[in-house]
C-alpha cells in the first residue's frame, strides 16, 4: 500500500495520510546534480508580488533533469537508484551512462535498480520502458511521457506523477497523442518521447490533514475577495457578504469565469483536434 492512514491522535493527524515512497531506493542526492533553489515569495526582479499566496516552506535543493537526453544517443545508461524529489510530484531516477556521466531523468513505473536505458534517434532501438526516441520510431498503442512540443525544446507533456499519453496515429509529419484530460492533440513526429507511464501514481491519494503542511509547502492562506474591504478587492466591502452586482474578478480586476485564458497566437493551438473535457459544461468547442 503506498498511502498510510495513521490513527486520529490529534486533529491533524485524523485527516492526513502520507505517500510511503515505496519505490525511493536512494535517498541521499547527487551532489554534483544539485544547485541552490531560493525563494522569491511570489515576488519578481522589482520586489513586487506577482503571484499571491507564495511564502515560506522548507529548504530544497532544485535537481537538474535531463528532459531532452539529445546528447545521450546510443549510450546505454544503467539505474543507480530512485529518489524523492521534494520540487514535482513524480520520482527521478539516476541514470550513470556508459562514459560515466550521471543525469537525473523522470522515473516511470517499472524502472529500478540495475536496469538499463537507451536514448535514440533510429528505430534500432527497443521500446522498453524508460527508452527515449521519436515519436517515428515508437510503436502506436503504447503510452508515452515526458513529450517534447518542438524537437529538440525537451519534453513539456506529461511530466507528473501517474501522468501518460497514449501514442493512437501516425500520418505524414504529425502523430497523434490522447492527453490525460482528455484531449487529442498532434505533435510533430520528430519530437521525442520517454516510454511508459510517470511513477508515483500515489501521490494524488495523498491528504495533507492540517494548514500546517501547506505552510510547509510554501503554501499561505487564502482571503476571500468578498471578505476584503473595498479598497483591497473589487468583491470586498458593502454590508454583509456583497459582491457589489459585478462579475467575479481578481484583485486586479481581471475577470475570473467565463474567460479563455489560451494565446491563440501559438501555433500549437491548430494542432488541438479535440478539445479537453469538461466535467461541468461538457465537452468544450
Amino acid at each position: 500500500m503506498g498511502i498510510r492512514v495513521y490513527k486520529p491522535t490529534s486533529a491533524g493527524r485524523r485527516n492526513a495520510s502520507v505517500n510511503l515512497n515505496e519505490a525511493v531506493t536512494k535517498t541521499k542526492p547527487e551532489k554534483s546534480l544539485l544547485k541552490p533553489l531560493p525563494k522569491k515569495g511570489g515576488r519578481n526582479h522589482q520586489g513586487k508580488i506577482t503571484v499571491r499566496g507564495r511564502g515560506g516552506g522548507a529548504k530544497r535543493m532544485y535537481r537538474q533533469i535531463d528532459f531532452a537526453r539529445r546528447d545521450r544517443d546510443g549510450i546505454v545508461g544503467k539505474v543507480m537508484g530512485i529518489e524523492y524529489d521534494p520540487n514535482r510530484s513524480c520520482h527521478i531516477a539516476l541514470i550513470e551512462y556508459a562514459d560515466g556521466v550521471k543525469r537525473y531523468i523522470l522515473a516511470p513505473n517499472g524502472l529500478t535498480d540495475g536496469m538499463e536505458i537507451l536514448t535514440s534517434a533510429t528505430e534500432s532501438v527497443e521500446p522498453t520502458v524508460g527508452s527515449c526516441m521519436s515519436l517515428r520510431f515508437i510503436p502506436s498503442g503504447m503510452n508515452v511521457h515526458n513529450i517534447e512540443l518542438l524537437p529538440g525544446g525537451g519534453g513539456k507533456l506529461c511530466r507528473s506523477a501517474g501522468m501518460s499519453a497514449r501514442l493512437t496515429n501516425k500520418e505524414g509529419k504529425y502523430a497523434t497523442l490522447v492527453m490525460p484530460s482528455g484531449e487529442t492533440r498532434r505533435v510533430l513526429i520528430d519530437c521525442r518521447a520517454t516510454i511508459g507511464v510517470v511513477g508515483n501514481s500515489d501521490h494524488q491519494n495523498r491528504r495533507l490533514g492540517k494548514a500546517g503542511m501547506s505552510r510547509h509547502l510554501g503554501r499561505r492562506p487564502k482571503t476571500r475577495g468578498v471578505a476584503m474591504s473595498h479598497h483591497a478587492h473589487p468583491m470586498g466591502g458593502g454590508d454583509g457578504r456583497s459582491k457589489g452586482g459585478r462579475a467575479p474578478a481578481g484583485k486586479a480586476g481581471t475577470l475570473a469565469k467565463g474567460g479563455g485564458t489560451r494565446n491563440r497566437k501559438k501555433p500549437s493551438q491548430d494542432l488541438i483536434l479535440r478539445r479537453r473535457k469538461s466535467k461541468r459544461y461538457g465537452q468544450l468547442k
